[in-house]
């Protein structure tokens, strides 16, 4: 699948930002203004970024929201992607900086970062919602992974998560498990 630079920038971000929330393993990976800085070296914005302890709180708080989005289908998250719009009080311009083309902002340079990010978020979904590729929004499937992500590939077979090696994996679990009943 092939969204536009914007699109898959944010896309990879609210994943990643999704991800932080503790799964399986138990562990937060957004407790504190360092963790919130790694974070945006990864995953940079421009405007007004304060990395302090408000900003850390906000930004976890915004992760949720952007988790609902992997619990429903393409009907059901239009009312969270259009509540977020709202929330955010978005009113899309565009906009050249940097390395990046003319894209679309949503939101002031100096909307709080947690408001920017659910917003840009949103407006990454709507993409995904228009170009009827919902079905490429997707939880890991193995059997100890909660970790969300996106199916990019051309013929929309992914099935693992890229945060760890989940397809590895269970790829080696099923191949024991097929030695093992050859064997019995």
């Amino acid at each position: 699948m092939v969204f536009i630079h914007d699109t898959k920038r944010t896309l990879m971000m609210v994943v990643d930002l999704v991800n932080t929330l503790p799964g399986f393993d138990g562990e937060d990976d957004l407790q504190t203004p360092h963790d919130l800085a790694r974070f945006l070296e990864t995953n940079p914005y421009t405007g007004v970024v304060r990395v302090d302890a408000t900003e850390v709180a906000e930004v976890r708080e915004v992760r949720g929201r952007l988790r609902e989005l992997w619990d429903v289908d393409r009907v059901g998250a239009v009312p969270l992607v259009n509540r977020m719009l709202a929330d955010g009080e978005a009113l899309p311009r565009l906009v050249i900086h940097d390395e990046y083309d003319w894209h679309i902002h949503a939101t002031s340079d100096d909307s709080p970062l947690a408001t920017r990010m659910m917003v840009e978020a949103a407006m990454a979904f709507v993409d995904v919602i228009r170009s009827d590729e919902y079905d490429r929004v997707r939880i890991c499937a193995a059997d100890d992974c909660d970790s969300v992500y996106i199916d990019y590939s051309k013929n929309g077979s992914k099935r693992y998560c890229d945060t760890g090696n989940c397809g590895n994996r269970m790829n080696v679990i099923a191949y024991r498990a097929r030695k093992a009943r050859e064997s019995a």
